[in-house]
């Protein structure tokens, strides 16, 4: 009689995905344009469903005033996801115009196998991560 093993699954975990991109010009259209280009960026790349993101935490550098990046997530169909902006730390010689993005996901990925995303302005901010 054959043995039929059984492979487990790997179980869904709930992991952070990184990216960030910058703004050209501190408009609504500009932040919105660039926030949704690096969640569609983030999402892809990571194969990663509405239905796995818990929430999305979006940060802007002081400089950037004229919309909430939220406010463009909500229009890719996130309204339903929990999303929060804050204002990032003034520090001297940062990046400016900077958004940033920290998306929690449940996701059968390793934290190794996830693409973080730098997009524009922003591409080198952590060279040290996965890309």
């Amino acid at each position: 009689m054959a043995t039929i093993t059984s492979i487990a699954a790997v179980p869904a975990a709930v992991r952070a995905l990184r990216g960030a991109t910058t703004a050209d010009a501190d408009t609504p259209e500009q932040i919105t344009e660039r926030t949704v280009a690096l969640l569609e960026a983030m999402f892809e790349r990571n194969d990663v469903d509405h239905d796995d993101l818990i929430s999305i935490w979006f940060t802007v550098t002081e400089d950037l005033v004229s919309a909430f990046p939220a406010a463009g997530a909500r229009t890719i169909g996130l309204g339903d996801v929990p999303l929060l902006c804050a204002r990032e730390i003034p520090v001297p010689g940062s990046t400016p115009r900077c958004i940033r993005v920290l998306a929690h996901l449940s996701t059968e990925k390793s934290r190794g196998e996830l693409l973080h995303v730098y997009l524009e302005g922003a591409v080198g901010l952590r060279d040290d991560l996965p890309s």
